[in-house]
């Protein structure tokens, strides 16, 4: 299973590397749910789509655009998932991770996610930019599960720190400059895509997690296995109080995250021009 998982990133590397006339990013940048307005400050050189792009996966969620663009944000050259995949959508964690693979291997050498997710940190308003410090797995999978090939990173992965201290530095930095408050917390990954009960918001939070989400992690824990450095934000889009809980809006959950996506894009965009 994991030679055949080498085999396809070399052939959509290669894919992608005639596509692209030979384009070499340095930065990878994953939108999350209600998450793109960073395309915008972005010189768009090339769109592929995902249904183009052999042994990607296609998106299935309405909100998840499904391309891959290649540009420049000023001088450093990115590459963005417009759209990222998710567990709940039927598909393997290996799958759900091959894009991250093959950004390594076109090239990134460092990674920036962002998300949509629930806050249950009772400091935490809808609205705010959180940069993740720490994160929980509870996905019911591992990307990492089953025989592993050497040419994809050691087995045993450590994840001590799988958010790179520097990468957090910079963005925090950023924020004060730009005047754009950023928070810090931990952020817990569950299967979806129902969203939580009072007792299972309790229970999570008593974990110590401070939001919950539906990806994120499986593109970390793979970031970390192929020595690819990351940073991930998530965009508050509903609080989750279980003494307090309202029935949740999805609409109102993509407007709220669309709201926050011009801050986030700023600070995106500052500490990726930070790594020139």
């Amino acid at each position: 299973m994991m030679n055949k998982i080498v085999e396809a990133i070399n052939e959509t590397t290669a894919y992608l590397n005639n596509k692209s006339s030979g384009f070499k990013p340095r930065a990878g940048i994953v939108l999350g749910t209600g998450l793109g307005a960073m395309i915008n400050q972005i010189q768009i050189d090339h769109i592929i789509p995902y249904n183009e792009i052999p042994h990607f996966p296609q998106s299935t969620v309405e909100f998840h655009k499904g391309n891959l663009l290649f540009g420049h944000l000023e001088t450093v050259p990115v590459v963005v998932m417009q759209g990222r995949f998710h567990f709940y959508e039927g598909y393997s964690m290996q799958q759900i991770t091959f894009p991250i693979r093959v950004m390594k291997a076109l090239g990134v050498q460092k990674l920036f996610l962002s998300n949509a997710a629930g806050g249950m940190n009772p400091g935490f308003k809808k609205g705010d930019l959180v940069v993740i410090d720490d994160h929980i797995n509870l996905l019911p999978d591992n990307p990492l599960r089953g025989v592993n090939a050497p040419e994809l990173g050691e087995r045993f992965v450590d994840m001590s720190k799988p958010y790179d201290d520097t990468l957090i530095s910079s963005i925090k930095a950023k924020a004060i400059e730009k005047n754009i408050s950023l928070k810090e917390g931990v952020y817990v990954s569950v299967m979806g895509p129902n969203l939580e009960t009072r007792a299972e918001y309790r229970w999570l939070r008593n974990t110590g997690a401070d939001m919950v989400g539906m990806s994120t992690v499986p593109e970390v824990i793979v970031a970390n296995q192929i020595g690819l450095k990351c940073l991930a934000v998530s965009v508050i889009t509903d609080e989750c109080d279980p003494d307090h809980l309202q029935p949740v809006n999805i609409a109102e959950i993509i407007e709220v995250a669309g709201k926050a996506d011009e801050k986030l894009s700023v600070l995106f965009a500052a500490a990726i021009k930070a790594l020139v």
